[in-house]
């Protein structure tokens, strides 16, 4: 992966803020109240109801914040980095088609699918680089 592929090292910081502006955003949705007040009418249903609108907006809220983080670059951005990510990106694949076919056999409600593909693998990969880059600065700072 080349690094002039990723997005610059601040975007990281605007990914974390998008994930967390998320949690309340979605907290409040789910409230009922939420939900009614942007509700275009009683018994409404439809691809642009309020609630319909509401969570695509949250969704991409946290896919963007997540894609940003994960591909955003490291201050330093060298060889071993671009390895991890690539073997990070693998397994974050591995795990997802796992979910996805273990969803498909088991679970009836098609809606939550989309949102563990989305999410899934960006989460899962995130997760594995970061331990990793950690497990690597722990070694390198016990042997200095």
């Amino acid at each position: 992966m080349k690094s002039h592929f990723l997005f610059p090292y601040w975007c990281r910081y605007l990914g974390w803020a998008l994930v967390i502006l998320h949690v309340p955003l979605s907290m409040l949705g789910r409230a009922h109240g939420m939900v009614n007040i942007m509700d275009n009418g009683p018994g409404s249903q439809g691809l642009f109801t309020g609630e319909h609108l509401f969570f695509i907006c949250t969704a991409l809220l946290m896919t963007v914040g997540l894609f940003l983080v994960a591909f955003a670059k490291e201050k330093i951005e060298d060889e071993q980095i671009w390895h991890i990510r690539l073997d990070s990106l693998r397994w974050a694949i591995y795990i997802n088609y796992l979910i996805l076919i273990i969803s498909l056999v088991f679970i009836e409600d098609v809606g939550h699918m989309l949102e563990l593909n989305l999410w899934v693998p960006l989460l899962f990969f995130i997760i594995r680089f970061r331990w990793v880059i950690f497990r690597l600065n722990r070694s390198l700072s016990r042997e200095g």
